[in-house]
């Protein structure tokens, strides 16, 4: 099946809705509420999250094991969402887009003099449709380390 590039009809924005629930659940700390977004039951053991920096983790338990941990230990984060795009294929979606971060971090972490941090990733979130609605199958954020020129761009 050819994906589906349209931006504009119910089912991506009903992806759109679960992908900004999941950033908002770490951005209140809420492990219940991304527990809903991921996907769950026969669904459960393949699971894939790459988080940025970090070995791939398999299956439903290690993944949010991994959220609690985040979030435990962050004192604030906000994400910016930008270039969120949706593909759609029958029972599976992907959402691509750039997740900026702004979260607390102390001068001698590597936070500024407002004690803030930001940083970018590349983000691409893989949503299968279930009898419960969309439920995130695969997330992998990679970081955007440096900035290009629009001029170097090819």
């Amino acid at each position: 099946m050819n994906p589906i590039d349209d931006q504009t009809s119910p089912e991506a924005d009903a992806v759109r809705e679960v992908n900004l629930a999941l950033w908002t659940a770490v951005e209140e700390g809420d492990i219940d509420a991304l527990g809903a977004i991921w996907a769950d039951g026969a669904d459960a053991p393949s699971v894939t999250c790459v988080h940025p920096g970090w070995p791939a983790l398999h299956g439903r338990a290690e993944i949010l094991r991994s959220y609690a941990l985040i979030m435990a230990n962050t004192a604030y984060v906000q994400f910016f969402l930008t270039d969120v795009e949706v593909k759609l294929a029958g029972e599976v979606a992907v959402l691509s887009c750039t997740a900026n971060m702004l979260t607390g971090m102390a001068e001698e972490d590597g936070g500024d003099e407002t004690g803030f941090a930001g940083g970018r990733a590349v983000v691409t979130n893989v949503f299968r449709r279930t009898p419960a609605g969309w439920r995130l199958w695969l997330h992998h954020a990679s970081p955007v380390m440096a900035e290009v020129d629009a001029e170097e761009e090819i």
